[in-house]
Parts: C-alpha cells; structure tokens; sequence
C-alpha cells in the first residue's frame, strides 16, 4: 500500500542532504570541547555548522545548540534575565510547562493575540518575557509578530518566539530578543534544535558548554544535519503551491457541512490547516486514514494520545462537539499533489455519507 503522510507538524523525513550531513559528523567522532588535534577540527565543523544556521535564519546574535525545543522553552524561560512571565493561550505544551504561573494571555476565535490584553498585561508586569509561537501547529494560525515586538519594546521586556513550526519554511517578520527553533520540524534530525539569543546578557549561564549556557557534549552529527537541511530548503519549502489543490477541497468542505478552520483564522499558513467532519469524531477518522494509509494527527502530537479537547481549539472558542470531529493535515518538504488529491478523495469519501445522515 502506498502510504501518504501528513503530519509534518509533529515530524518531518530527514532530508537526504541531512543524512549525509550526519555521516559527515560520525566521521569527526571527537569532543568539540577537547584541545587537541581531533577535538579541534570537531570544534572548527561546530563553529561552521552555528554560522550557516545563523545566516540561514538571517539572525545576527547569538545561537545555543539545544536536544530541541522542549530545551530550548526551558532555557529560555528559566534563564532569561527578565522578571514577569507572559504566554499566549495557543502555546505548544512545552511552553506551558516551562511557565508555571505565567500569566495567560487569551486570543481571538480567529487566533490572534489580542493587541488590547497584551498592551495591559505588559503595563502591569515587572520587566517582562512574553513567549508567542510564530505558527501555530495545531491550526496553522501566525501571529502579527511585528506587532507584538512593538508593544513588548514600548514596555522595557523580552520577546520569545517559539518558530519551531514556521523555521525553514517563513522568515522571521521582526528581530525577537530569542527565538526557539527544531530541526526536525523542517527535514533535520530529532535531537537537534537551537535557541537564538540577540544578547548573551539576555540568559543567566547554566551549564559547561556552549559558553557556559547549556550542560552536556556538542551535538556535532546533528548540528551539521541541522545546518545542511535549512541550506536545502533554500527560497521555496514546497515544489509546489498547496492552496491550489486545497482551495477547491475547502469549498467542498463547506459545502458538505464541514469545517475549514482557515476560514476563521486572521493569518492562516499554508501548511497547516485544521478541519472538521460533519458527523466523524477525529478518532474514528484518524482510524480509517490509518487504514487507507493516511496519517494525519488530532491536534499536537505531544498531546494526541489525550482524551481532553486542545487547549488551542477551546482557547480560540471552537465548541466541543465541533473540536471533537477536528483532524489536522501539516505539509512538508516532500509532500506532492498527489498526496493531498488522495487525502482529499479519502475525506470527502467519509464525510458525504456522514452529511447524508446529519441531513
């Protein structure tokens, strides 16, 4: 059976440019913290892969090499220099972990930070750190991130930007003060990520390596994996526009009863969308995908496996009948037309004996 994947969101195949890239770094098997001959060449493939990363992701500051971005979010959020803590609702759950008692800041039902809360929130917070993922990866929601960086700029704070989803595949609209970014989000090996730090005065040190700020031996296999993927992606994420199979499948969407939640969203992406079955819950439809071999996800995959609605759909109003019938498809770098015509065919196979039945 051919199989079709369209979960991207959580992870991505390794690109082959990768793959050769951690052959490359299982050859130099040394310590980069080491000073003799061996250790110095690993340190010299460290430093280069760092630099390409950088000016892949046109970022001009600092870069700490992290597992990925769990590590990342902890880094930041218990290390920044800052006092109050502030965190959209929609963030990923690591976000959330690491911000125990951070202040919650609601959005829109169509995704967006509300520009209102964020300026008073920030007006009553002592030296602040709001943390905003740039793309959403449960609907493909992006932020104003622009707009964002200027209220947290007037108010003397910090702005984290979780863009493990939007990496490789946007350009950051504004220069955040750290950035957190996964590699194998766009075709990089899992284990591998990074946090982006305008200013080293930003983080408290804590660790051995990477100029003190993080514990543990360089990654160098999958540092040089995670520069060699972001230089394959170059210009263009995908070989082809999606909205031009997707926008005739959402009008059949509609009018089959369903739900295109890009409709609703102020910013949608083009590689994430969420939509909802008249009838299905996402379980049963997760199921039959799996066996027409589909895969596509219900929500975040860190959360996939719990019964409770997403935070994300019920922070941005979605009702509960509604988000139980949600699946999400995320595209990547090798997604082809033919895998989203055949999503289509299998989706609209389901969802017109269930609109039969609910009419």
């Amino acid at each position: 059976m051919i199989r079709t994947y369209l979960d991207h969101a959580a992870t991505t195949p390794l690109r082959p440019q990768a793959r050769t890239a951690l052959e490359e770094g299982w050859r130099l098997w040394a310590n980069p913290s080491s000073p003799h001959a061996e250790g110095r060449a690993a340190r010299r493939a460290l430093e280069d892969a760092r630099e390409r990363i950088r000016q892949a992701l046109g970022w001009t500051g600092e870069l700490v090499f992290t597992s990925g971005a769990s590590e990342a979010a902890a880094l930041a959020l218990d290390h920044a220099q800052a006092g109050s803590r502030l965190v959209s609702a929609v963030e990923h759950d690591s976000i959330l972990r690491a911000a125990t008692g951070a202040t919650v800041l609601p959005v829109g039902a169509d995704g967006a930070l509300d520009p209102e809360v964020l300026a008073r929130e920030l007006a009553a917070a002592d030296d602040p750190l709001v943390a905003v993922q740039s793309l959403n990866s449960e609907t493909g929601a992006r932020q104003d991130l622009p707009a964002i960086a200027d209220h947290v700029r007037a108010a003397g704070g910090l702005l984290l930007v979780d863009a493990s989803q939007s990496a490789g595949k946007y350009p950051l609209p504004c220069t955040p003060d750290m950035v957190i970014v996964s590699a194998h989000k766009f075709g990089g090996p899992v284990g591998i990520g990074a946090l982006l730090v305008a200013d080293w005065a930003m983080l408290r040190p804590g660790g051995g390596q990477e100029r003190g700020y993080r514990p543990g031996t360089e990654n160098l296999p999958g540092a040089l994996a995670m520069a060699a993927a972001l230089n394959a992606a170059g210009d263009a994420y995908m070989s082809f526009d999606p909205d031009e199979v997707l926008r005739p499948f959402a009008a059949e969407v509609r009018a089959l009863g369903g739900v295109w939640l890009s409709d609703r969203l102020a910013a949608p992406s083009g590689y994430i969308h969420a939509v909802a079955m008249p009838e299905l819950s996402a379980t049963a439809q997760l199921m039959r995908f799996d066996l027409a071999g589909i895969a596509v996800s219900q929500g975040s995959a860190c959360s996939s496996g719990s019964l409770r609605i997403s935070h994300v759909l019920a922070a941005i109003d979605l009702p509960d009948a509604l988000a139980a019938r949600t699946i999400r498809i995320s595209l990547g770098w090798n997604t082809t037309r033919e895998d989203l015509d055949r999503f289509c065919d299998a989706w609209l196979g389901l969802a017109r004996p269930a609109a039969g039945r609910a009419a």
